[in-house]
């Protein structure tokens, strides 16, 4: 972890994300008029983590979805903005809503609709299978790809960079 990235994660008082990539594989599948989506126990546990530490969490997609919203009601995102065109206006709803500046803001994307919002929070990351104009312009691309482990790497990092982990990881020890 190099020191502007322990810099700008330290600042962190929320992660935000886009869901189909980054805390999906991106696939979809249709049945009927619901649509299946899997998400990974890892990402989850990374969650959970984060909000231990105090952390807001939110959910920005230009998708609607009703798997996303009930995952979001299991993980108690603070903020869910789900078909949501214009990502930028999600974000200042998210600011406003719990009085943060850009700076304080993480963000996870994975593709063009996504540069907006990594261009202006204060810590952007890509999956590791994000289009490649994406990855070029964040401060973290992770090793993992999309709904396969991503965001707990990224939020582990997070709460790493914050002196925050090895404290939660003494809940597991005990």
């Amino acid at each position: 972890m190099d020191n502007i990235f322990r810099d700008k994660a330290q600042k962190i008082q929320m992660l935000l994300l886009d869901v189909d990539g980054v805390l999906t594989d991106g696939t979809f599948e249709r049945q009927g008029d619901d649509e299946v989506k899997r998400f990974h126990s890892r990402d989850g546990i990374g969650l959970v983590l984060a909000r231990k530490a105090g952390l807001k969490l939110g959910l920005i997609s230009g998708r609607e979805s009703k798997a996303v919203m009930y995952r979001a009601k299991e993980l108690k995102m603070d903020f869910v903005r789900l078909g949501e065109g214009d990502k930028l206006s999600a974000l200042q709803q998210a600011l406003e809503q719990e009085g943060l500046s850009e700076e304080q803001i993480a963000f996870m994307g994975d593709d063009l609709p996504d540069l907006p919002l990594l261009s202006r929070v204060g810590l952007s990351a890509a999956v590791a299978d994000a289009h490649p104009e994406v990855r070029t312009r964040v401060h973290y691309v992770t090793r993992a790809r999309g709904g396969f482990g991503a965001v707990r790497e990224f939020v582990d990092q997070i709460l790493a960079a914050k002196g925050l982990l090895p404290d939660l990881l003494q809940e597991y020890l005990r």
